[in-house]
Parts: structure tokens; sequence; C-alpha cells
């Protein structure tokens, strides 16, 4: 995702740090007006709505804890209507011609390049990445637009042989009704429009509920797709609390009139969508957890190797599914590795708002991460494992927590075995390959994988060996709207992206047809 990121800052400290409530954030002197993107409510049947209670929640800027603004908290008494108001639409939704619904997409992907600092500043401001990152964040968004743009006018069928001359049999595909979704704070753009480009593609309708931390984003795409001429009815947003999100999550999950459920969170939670799609037997497909391996053989080249780590540990903060969570060094390059990581973690990478110039590392989501990670510092450094970089929280407002370079780290400290979502690289050592590739599918998360080596050999026997759905040979930036996304065990069902992600909305129905003789 970083690859599409531009490493220039285009707003000063000073033009930011005034900022506070949603209806001020009109940025005249930057020339970026966002407050046309900003919506207090939620979306659905093509109405900005608001809770039938009444009440709303604060979104907060995790930088320095002030509040941007409110969204409604909605029930499960509001996920029903909204259930209901896509059911009714996906009637004559799923009869458009392709054609017609890839026209939609493709004006939904421009106004989206169209409003590329708008949408990027809205993330920054609510989930804090730093702004570059964000405008890397919207170009990947967009282009999962783009791309089903395309693939809504390639769902093709097929005919098939038959042992009985008097028979005629098709396999046709057609959209499996309506999808709901959850989608997570730390891509809040592209983790929507990942599902949502290939749901509107397939002829489906959508009842999406963003992560409360990120109501904005996801909102603003609301308006957009609006814009975009997208039907009413057929993209819905209803916006939560942490309190009224798993009712909600329970709603869509029960509700027969959903039939597919995309999720993509934490295998905790994933697993509690899983048991309660069983009841209606549901479709899913889940994108969970991570812990992945990034080992690092002697015959690496140790620069691209730490090049390659600093963009697969560090990228936003380390809050992604597919960061690397175990840093796994042959012992012949072991001490020079660790060395060249702590120089490059030193002088690459800035803490601070990500509005700042030459801000790479920005927030922590909450202060329940902060706790987190330094939880799994703490217990390392008291299991042995050494602080060479870090280890600490950065003083001042904000959620913030300094990158951290753990040494020593055994496989069965906590921060081997569960998921960091954090800026902390834990170097482990190891002998053999064998012992990398035991040590690496030794987890019960099966998403990214990575390892650097010069032997051709080896990285055929390495790639074949991981347990993982997605591996990078001598590569960290692996991830497009081209290429399929999916994790093996529990990391997930079911893939996003690339030409079989439109499949996860498509039921494919066998119709036989008899032929009678000619009389």
């Amino acid at each position: 995702m970083a690859s599409f990121v531009r490493r220039t800052a285009l707003f000063s400290v000073s033009q930011f740090k005034s900022l506070q409530l949603v209806p001020v954030l009109r940025m005249a002197s930057t020339g970026v007006n966002v407050a046309g993107l900003q919506k207090d409510k939620a979306y659905v049947g093509g109405k900005w709505v608001t809770a039938k209670s009444g009440k709303t929640f604060e979104v907060t800027n995790p930088a320095n804890g002030k509040i941007l603004g409110s969204v409604p908290d909605m029930d499960r008494s509001d996920a029903q209507a909204a259930i209901e108001v896509a059911y009714k639409t996906f009637q004559s939704w799923k009869t458009t011609l392709p054609k017609e619904r890839s026209n939609i997409l493709r004006r939904w992907f421009e106004l989206c390049v169209k409003h590329k600092k708008e949408l990027a500043t809205l993330i920054t401001l609510e989930m804090g990445k730093s702004f570059p990152e964000s405008e890397g964040e919207i170009a990947y968004s967009s282009n999962f637009l783009e791309w089903y743009s395309e693939e809504a006018r390639r769902i093709y069928g097929d005919v098939t042989p038959t042992p009985a001359s008097n028979k005629r049999v098709m396999v046709i595909k057609q959209p499996v009704g309506v999808a709901a979704m959850i989608t997570p704070w730390n891509f809040p753009s592209a983790m929507l429009t990942r599902k949502v480009g290939a749901a509107l593609a397939a002829g489906c309708t959508v009842v999406a509920k963003p992560a409360e931390d990120t109501p904005f984003s996801a909102l603003a795409l609301c308006e957009l797709a609006e814009q975009a001429g997208v039907p009413p009815g057929v993209f819905n947003v209803i916006t939560s609390s942490r309190e009224n999100a798993s009712p909600i999550g329970k709603e869509l999950c029960e509700n027969p009139l959903v039939s597919k459920i995309s999720f993509t969170g934490s295998s905790t939670v994933g697993k509690i969508l899983l048991s309660q799609c069983a009841s209606t037997v549901k479709r899913t497909s889940m994108e969970l957890g991570g812990n992945a391996p990034f080992i690092v053989f002697d015959s690496a080249d140790v620069d691209k190797a730490i090049q390659g780590l600093m963009f697969a540990k560090f990228r936003v903060t380390g809050q992604t599914c597919i960061c690397a969570n175990r840093i796994l060094v042959q012992e012949g390059i072991y001490d020079k590795f660790v060395q060249a990581l702590a120089k490059a973690i030193e002088s690459q990478l800035k803490v601070g708002d990500g509005f700042e110039p030459g801000v790479t590392q920005g927030p922590l989501i909450n202060a329940r991460a902060v706790e987190k990670v330094e939880g799994l510092v703490n217990s390392s450094v008291s299991d042995g494992a050494k602080v060479i970089v870090g280890g600490s929280r950065k003083d001042g407002p904000g959620h913030f927590f300094n990158p951290t370079l753990l040494a020593d780290v055994t496989t069965d400290m906590r921060v081997s075995t569960e998921e960091i979502f954090g800026p902390v690289a834990a170097c482990i050592r190891f002998k053999t390959e064998e012992e990398a590739v035991t040590i690496a599918n030794s987890t019960s998360y099966g998403l990214a994988s990575y390892f650097y080596t010069s032997d051709i050999s080896q990285s055929y026997r390495v790639s074949e060996a991981l347990e993982f759905g997605m591996v990078g040979v001598n590569e960290s930036a692996m991830t497009g709207p081209e290429t399929t996304f999916g994790g093996w065990k529990e990391s997930g069902l079911g893939s996003e992206g690339g030409k079989h992600g439109i499949d996860e909305y498509l039921q494919f129905k066998n119709v036989c047809y008899g032929i009678q003789p000619k009389p």
C-alpha cells in the first residue's frame, strides 16, 4: 500500500494544531476544504439519517485527543431498517446491465481521485496515519473501484458437456443478494472499497458498518457514491459506538434477508460472527488476524532486507494485519542485521502528528492499543529480551509509542505468539532453513509471510513450505487490486481483490435444458 505513498507533506503543524471540531475543518489556508465530505449522519436509502434513538457518539483524533465531531449511535433496530431497504433495492439493482454498474463504479473512482486530498485529510484526522500514507491509501482505495468497474463486465458462465444428447447444461453466475460488511479502522477507505466495489459490480446491495473509530471516511465515500450515480438503497452505511457494535453484528449475521457477510478484523471477533452466521448458513468471507514471519537468510542482501522490513513492519505504525510480526534472522548475519536495523529505525522514522512534515509514525488508534503494545514489550524484557531502540511511550498528548527494536527474542515470548499491531520489531535468531520454516508455521495464523534470500532453490523450497495465503520473496509490497488477498488457517476464509474477489458475491447456478428431438 505504501507503494502509492508520496513523501511530501502538504500541511504544516501550525495549520492544524488548532483544529478541534468537524464544523471548523475548512482548511481554507491550505486550499483543502473537507466540509463538503464530512457527514454527521448515517446513509440509508439514499438519505442522511439519524439513529432512531437520537443518540450519537464522539469521534476523536488519536494524535491529540481532540473531538472531531459526532455521528449516530445506531442500534439493532436501525440495522434491521437498513437491511430491509437494501433487500428491497436489490430486487431492481440485480437486473441492471453490467455495463451500467461498470460506468457507475468508474465515475465513483474518478470522484475519489478528484477528492483525494480531502479524503486523505479525513483519514489522518480520525485514524492518525501520516498524510502521505493517507494519500497512498486513497490511491489504493480508488483503484479497487476502478478494478471492479472493469470486472463487472467480465462475469462469465460456462457451457458444460453432458452425457445425454437430449440435454444442454449451462452454469450461470448471479448476485448473492444483500451483502453486509464490517470494516476496520486501520484502512477505513480501502477496506470498504475492496468489498463494496466487488459487491456492486456483481449486482449486490450493501449494508456496511465501519469501525467506531473511523466513521467519517466511510460516510465521505457515501457522498461520492451518490454523486457518481449509485442508486438510493444500493450502498448503505450505518454507524455505531463500540457498545452497539456487537448487537448490530449479530443482526447482520442472523437476519435472513442478508445473504453474505464480509468482515475484516480480529480472529476472535471473526469466530463469533461465523458462529452467528450458522443459523442461516450465511455465506461469509473473513480477513482476520495475522502473525507474519519475516525471515532473513544468511545469503540475503542485508540492505534490501532492511529496506523491505522497514516497510513491512512500520507502515501505518505497525497497525496492519500483514505487518511483519516475528523477525527471524539466521545466526550468521544476526548481529549485523540487528545493528543495521537499529540505525535504520533511528534515522528513517519520525514520530508525531500525521500532518507534520517528515512524520512516518503516527499515533496508535487509542489508549487500549498503547497499553497492549507496552505490555508486550515489558513482558518480553522481563523474559530476557533486550531493548535496542525505543521501548516506551512518547511523551505528550496522543496515543504514541516509539518505534522499538527488541533483540534476543524467543519463540515463547508473548511478542512472538500474539499479534503486536504496533511499531515493535522483535528479532529471533535461528540456525537452519528447516528451523526457520518450523518457527514460521508454528502459529494458528496464516495470512502474510516474507523472506529474503539470494538462493534461487531456497526461494522455491521455502515459498512452497510456508503455510500462508501470501508470500513475499525478496519483496514486502505484494498487494494490490489485481492480486488475491486472503489467509489460511485462522486468518480467514475466501479472498478479496483480483479476479477471484468478485466470486465471493456471486452464486453459481446449474441450468439443465431438456431438448426434444425434431418431429
